[in-house]
C-alpha cells in the first residue's frame, strides 16, 4: 500500500504548486479559480460532508476529496497556464506555414 501512497502524495504536492501558479495565471478561467477557491474553502470549512469532530471519518473525506477536487481542476487547466509553460520558452500555437 505504501508503494502506491507515496507516488500519489508527490504528485499531489505538485498539482497544488500548479494550481497555485495557474490560480494567479491571466489565461486561467474564472470557473477554474472558483472551484479552486471552493476547494480551499472546503479544506478549511468546519462544514464538511463528515464532520471533523468525527474521529476518522471526518478526516476520510479531507483525505479523499481534496485530492480529486485537485486533480480534476488541474486535468482542467488551459495549456498556458500549467506550471511548465512559462518555464521553457513560449507554446507552440500548432499552426504551421508552407515556404
Amino acid at each position: 500500500m505504501m508503494n502506491k501512497l507515496l507516488p500519489r502524495l508527490i504528485l499531489f504536492r505538485k498539482e497544488v504548486v500548479q494550481l497555485w501558479k495557474a490560480f494567479w495565471a491571466a489565461e486561467t478561467p474564472f470557473y477554474l479559480k472558483a472551484a479552486t477557491l471552493f476547494t480551499a474553502f472546503y479544506l478549511f470549512n468546519p462544514f464538511d460532508i463528515v464532520p471533523d469532530f468525527i474521529p476518522v471519518l471526518g478526516w476520510v473525506d479531507d483525505i479523499i476529496l481534496v485530492p480529486l477536487m485537485v486533480s480534476w481542476i488541474v486535468s482542467r487547466l488551459p495549456v498556458p497556464a500549467r506550471v511548465y509553460a512559462g518555464k521553457y520558452g513560449k507554446t507552440v500555437d500548432g499552426t504551421a506555414r508552407r515556404m
